[in-house]
C-alpha cells in the first residue's frame, strides 16, 4: 500500500515490538501513581490560585463577607506558615518548607507503588505550590476561610496540607496494621 512502511526481515520486527513496548510504558506511566499525584497537585494549584484571587477582586483588604452560618469569607494576609505558624519568619519557613516537601518527595519516590500514596502526596505538594506561589509573588499567602472559636484563617492550600498529612497518617497507620 502506498504511503505505509514495509517491514524488512526481523530487525524491522523487532524495532516494530520496540516500539509497542514503549507506547505501552508510556501509557502505563499515565495510570501509574506520578501521574495521579501531577493530577490532584495541578487541581489543588489551580482551585487554590483562582479562589485567591477570585476573593482579592471581591472583597476588600480586612473586609469579612457571611458564606454560611459559622464560616466567614476574608481577606487577610498572612506571612507565616499554615494557620500563621512562625509569622514573620521568611528564613526560616523557607527551610521548613523546603526541608518537608524534600523529605515527602523522598518518601514517594521510594514508595510510589503503595496503593493511594499518590493522593496525600498531591495534596501536600499542591498546597505547599499553592503557597509558594502567593509568596514568590507578594511576600505573604491569601487567607480568607474563617471559622468560628477564634481559629486563624486559613485558604485552600492550608486545607489541602492539613488533609494531606491525615491522610498520609492514616495510609502509614493502615500499612503498619496490615503487616503485624
Amino acid at each position: 500500500m502506498p504511503g505505509l512502511p514495509r517491514a524488512r526481515g526481523a530487525s524491522a520486527t523487532s524495532a516494530g515490538v520496540g516500539e509497542l513496548l514503549a507506547a505501552k510504558r508510556r501509557l502505563t506511566l499515565f495510570r501509574g501513581g506520578e501521574t495521579r499525584a501531577l493530577a490532584v497537585l495541578a487541581a489543588v494549584v489551580a482551585a487554590d490560585q483562582l479562589s485567591k484571587r477570585a476573593v482579592e477582586h471581591s472583597i476588600p483588604a480586612g473586609d469579612e463577607r457571611k458564606l454560611l452560618p459559622g464560616i466567614d469569607l476574608v481577606n487577610t494576609r498572612n506571612r507565616g506558615v499554615a494557620f500563621g505558624f512562625l509569622p514573620g519568619s521568611h528564613v526560616w519557613v523557607t527551610i521548613l518548607i523546603a526541608l518537608a516537601l524534600g523529605g515527602l518527595l523522598v518518601y514517594f519516590a521510594r514508595h510510589r507503588t503503595s496503593p493511594w500514596i499518590w493522593l496525600p502526596t498531591g495534596m501536600l505538594l499542591g498546597g505547599a505550590i499553592g503557597n509558594i506561589i502567593d509568596r514568590a509573588r507578594e511576600g505573604s499567602v491569601t487567607d480568607f476561610i474563617k471559622l468560628p472559636l477564634g481559629w486563624p484563617p486559613f485558604n485552600l492550600a492550608d486545607a489541602a496540607i492539613t488533609l494531606g498529612v491525615v491522610l498520609f497518617v492514616l495510609l502509614l497507620d493502615h500499612w503498619r496494621q496490615r503487616e503485624r
